[in-house]
């Protein structure tokens, strides 16, 4: 049985202000209050570990303890099956220290060369974690392919070279809430609010 959430505030464990706006955005029907990392002024941990879900509970846990909330976070990637699931939990590494994703898809699609096969899926992995240790993990994936060149800009990281099962849009072309409605993090998200938070 995994423990219930049942406080009004919440860090979400992330500098990554498009990643912030996407989880507050499917907090918020939850009356839930949150508060980034990022504002908070918490220092980023190294993220030495070797899954997303791994990633995700090293975030969570260090800005629960460092700010005495509950905290969430998320570690997430696209994996390319040709590429052998790169670039995989390395997916932010890929953009370099100014985190220019522009280059990142540039780097994706140069790698894949001609290959016929373009597979792909998004993976997120969602941790809440409380002062006291004790953590949550879920995991939600989407799968795709990818396309060039990148195709839209209400997005963030691989979305403008993302185009999901049975769509013809990239996840930059769709609207906000229809990227919501079925995206990895949406998947993860719904597996935690399932099994954390109070749907009423």
């Amino acid at each position: 049985m995994a423990r219930h959430f049942d406080g009004s505030k919440l860090v979400i464990a992330s500098h990554n202000k498009g990643k912030v706006r996407e989880i507050g955005d499917l907090l918020e029907p939850f009356g839930v209050e949150t508060v980034s990392a990022g504002d908070l002024g918490l220092p980023e941990p190294v993220e030495d570990g070797l899954t997303f879900i791994a990633n995700a509970e090293i975030k969570a846990l260090a800005a629960a303890k460092a700010s005495g909330l509950p905290a969430l976070a998320d570690d997430s990637g696209l994996e390319v099956k040709a590429l052998g699931g790169e670039p995989g939990i390395y997916s932010a590494r890929w953009a370099g220290p100014t985190k220019d994703f522009t280059l990142a898809m540039a780097a994706v699609v140069d790698k894949l060369g001609e290959a016929d096969d373009k597979a792909a899926n998004f993976t997120c992995a969602l941790t809440l974690a409380w002062p006291d240790g004790h953590m949550e993990s879920f995991e939600g994936k989407v799968f795709g392919e990818i396309t060039w060149p990148m195709r839209g800009n209400k997005g963030f990281g691989y979305d403008p070279i993302f185009v999901p099962e049975g769509f013809d849009t990239t996840f930059a072309e769709m609207e906000p809430a229809a990227k919501h409605a079925m995206s990895h993090r949406a998947i993860a998200f719904k597996h935690l609010i399932d099994a954390c938070f109070d749907k009423n």
